[in-house]
């Protein structure tokens, strides 16, 4: 101890990463890699790294900030609000079908994919406003046998329909928190979250049922183009959401 040959003390870093550079920055947030050094790093929360969106598009695509110290303004000064919750985080990551609210302005968004694999900010009505849609991802039982389920953005509701099952997607009231289920099944309209076909939208042709590992659900566009990993958005022919043209 403390001998000429003892190694140095080296001071470790503990927690989450803080920073992120441009260059290793995600292609889908269409950074310029030359006009800085940094990007700005998404909080940790209930999306990941690779598949959100930080508050870059209020700079970037909607024009309201010149820098991203003015976009951390507008967030504290409570201007910003998703899923009907006002949110400070200038780092908040965002996902597909999160609801975007700017009062000020007197504007809503829908956070979408676009069939260029780029994430996009979709306008909405003020009657689309008031719900949302989630995809479910676990079913639980936790105690005094009391079911949940957890949702995309890892929330979790409690004493769900027992006919609710995972992949189904639910339309959730922001005000009442009313569901509203839709069961992934063949003839629904859906959107590809994943893989190389995603932001495309068709309809579920058919279901390829394997019993050691995952089904396989088979889904044609309007250009008859067929894949998988997707999001039910439709039952039927009437979306639940309206979408770009």
């Amino acid at each position: 101890m403390g001998g000429p040959l003892s190694a140095p003390i080296t001071a470790v870093a503990f927690g989450p990463k803080q920073h992120l550079k441009r260059v290793a920055a995600l292609q889908h947030w269409m950074l310029d890699k030359l006009t800085g050094v940094f990007a700005a790093r998404p909080s940790t929360g209930p999306h990941k790294l690779r598949e959100c969106l930080p508050h870059i598009f209020l700079r970037n695509r909607l024009k309201y900030a010149l820098t991203g110290d003015e976009v951390k303004k507008i967030c504290m000064q409570w201007f910003i609000k998703v899923d009907g919750k006002i949110r400070t985080d200038n780092n908040l990551p965002y996902w597909i079908m999160d609801v975007i609210s700017i009062d000020k302005m007197g504007e809503d968004f829908c956070l979408i994919y676009g069939i260029n694999r780029r994430f996009a900010l979709h306008r909405i009505t003020p009657e689309e406003v008031k719900y949302k849609l989630c995809k479910m991802r676990k079913i639980f039982v936790r105690a005094k046998g009391i079911p949940h389920l957890v949702i995309h953005d890892i929330h979790t509701v409690r004493h769900p329909d027992s006919l609710i099952k995972v992949n189904d997607t639910i339309q959730i009231d922001l005000e009442t928190g009313k569901i509203t289920a839709l069961k992934f099944d063949t003839g629904n309209l859906c959107l590809v979250t994943g893989g190389a076909n995603w932001g495309r939208i068709g309809v579920i042709t058919n279901r390829e049922r394997h019993p050691v590992s995952f089904d396989t659900f088979h889904v044609k566009d309007a250009n008859s183009n067929s894949f998988s990993i997707i999001f039910v958005i439709d039952k039927g022919n009437k979306p639940w959401i309206s979408l770009p043209r």
